[in-house]
Formats: structure tokens, sequence, C-alpha cells
């Protein structure tokens, strides 16, 4: 089982994994970040112990690291133990969760892998300029629920790795494979080329009714864009067909991790 090791003073520089969290210098996908992946909380801790992503040490009030006693069997890394009031001092925030895990990355597939017709996969999500990262989690969460067989990345994209992508994914990004997706959007011919339809969500009133689609048959990717403005017109142009999401009038669109959500339970096969 992981070491467990009592801390009582927050400037321990064991800790140095866990400091200072809420600072965008903390952010793996800015200058001066580690690349780690930050799981928080007894559920997304546990998804990441049972994920590809090597852990490096986990810090947590004593009940929170107990819970996931047998989880931690068989790892050899530290746990550190301490009071919500030392956590609080090293992360930069209190911790509602009460239990942090550290990793390092895990080898990605690449974007021809996750398109290899000879690998099964059936539906994928193909991202443009989604940059928010709780739209981001929430689509990796939405991804594995209905079915979604990976994600790819094209331009202007966040890190689905940063620690809000994680926890609010409920740590479902450590298991929906993902790639980037380039050039953009050119690399949409790749997904042509291996069977795949790609298909672009649009509120463009003469784009096909989503109940009109067919997104239940063949092959199929699903290309999504960003909060605001949405699709650029390069990438709408670079699908095979447009399709919208009905709506009530007065009301011209949807939050995007709402419509992927719509659209993956279109589309996949849990």
């Amino acid at each position: 089982m992981a070491r467990l090791i009592e801390i009582t003073d927050p400037a321990d520089e064991r800790l140095a994994d866990f400091r200072d969290l809420s600072r965008a210098d903390r952010r793996p996908d800015r200058p001066g970040g580690r690349g780690l992946v930050i799981a928080e909380g007894v559920v997304v801790v546990r998804r990441l112990v049972a994920s590809p992503y090597p852990v490096r040490a986990l810090l947590g009030v004593r009940r929170r690291v107990e819970e996931l006693a047998e989880d931690l069997v068989g790892l050899d890394v530290p746990a550190y133990v301490a009071s919500a009031e030392v956590m609080a001092e090293v992360v930069g925030f209190h911790l509602n969760r009460g239990v942090l895990a550290a990793a390092d990355r895990a080898a990605q597939p690449t974007a021809a892998e996750l398109a290899d017709p000879g690998r099964g996969r059936r539906c994928l999500a193909v991202l443009e300029g989604v940059g928010d990262h709780e739209n981001l989690g929430a689509m990796f969460r939405n991804a594995a629920a209905l079915g979604v067989d990976g994600v790819l990345l094209g331009a202007g994209c966040a890190d689905p790795l940063y620690r809000r992508s994680v926890r609010v994914s409920m740590g479902h990004v450590l298991r929906v494979p993902f790639a980037v997706l380039e050039p953009w959007p050119q690399g949409l011919d790749m997904l042509r080329d291996n069977g795949f339809r790609v298909v672009a969500l649009t509120p463009r009133a003469d784009s096909v009714p989503l109940r009109d689609a067919g997104l239940d048959r063949g092959r199929v990717a699903l290309l999504l864009g960003s909060e605001g403005p949405g699709l650029t017109e390069e990438a709408i142009a670079a699908a095979d067909s447009a399709v919208r999401i009905p709506m009530a009038s007065g009301v011209d669109s949807l939050n995007v991790a709402t419509a992927a959500a719509i659209a993956f339970h279109a589309a996949a096969r849990p």
C-alpha cells in the first residue's frame, strides 16, 4: 500500500507537486507548469489510480486517504496525511473533497491511431476552439457516458488534463482517449479517408435537423465548436454535412457540452 506520511508543516518540500494549484503558472499547459495531472476527491483519485497515468503522490486528510485504502494496495508512492488547514495552505484554497493525487502524463494515441478502422472505433468527437476547461471536462464525461470512442482536439482547444477539466469530467478524461488533430481543418480529410462521415453541429437554419441526420449509421465524427461563436466557416466547409438541434422559438443555441451530449446520444451506442 502507499506509504502514509504525516505532514504538519505546509512548507514541507515534499509537497511541491501540490503547491499553489490556483496560480495560473501551475497550469500544465502554460509556461512554468509542470505538466502534472491533478485529481481531486475520492472518486476521481480512484479513477486516476486505476488509469495508465503514473501516480506520484497523494495528499489528503486521514479520513479520505483511508477511504482509498483498497485502491492503494500495491501502489508504492507516498500518501501525505495532513489537516484540512495545512492542505489549504499548501494548495492555495480550501479543498472540500479532502484528497488530491498527482500523476505524470501517460502516452496518448495519435489522431491516425484513433481513426484507424482496424481498432473498431465508430464514433469520435472533434472539437474546435473549446477553451473553457469546465465545458471540456463535461464533454469528456458525456463522451464516456454515451459511448463515444475518442476525442480529437482541433485548433484553439484547452488542455483536457488541466485540474478543472479532470475534476468536472469526474476523472473520465483519464479513460477516454484523445489526440490533437493537425493541421486544422485539413486534418479532417484523414478521418474521411478512414471511413468517417464528418458532421458539423451548427444552429444554422439551412442545416439538417438532428432527427433526420442518421448519425447512428456508419462511422461518424461529430464536429463541435467553441462556446460563443461556434464552428468557424472553414471547419463547417470541411465537413460532409451540417446538422442542427431544433430548438424552441427565441432560443438560438445550447451550451456546447449540452449540445454535445444530445449529439452523442444520437450517434453513439453505449
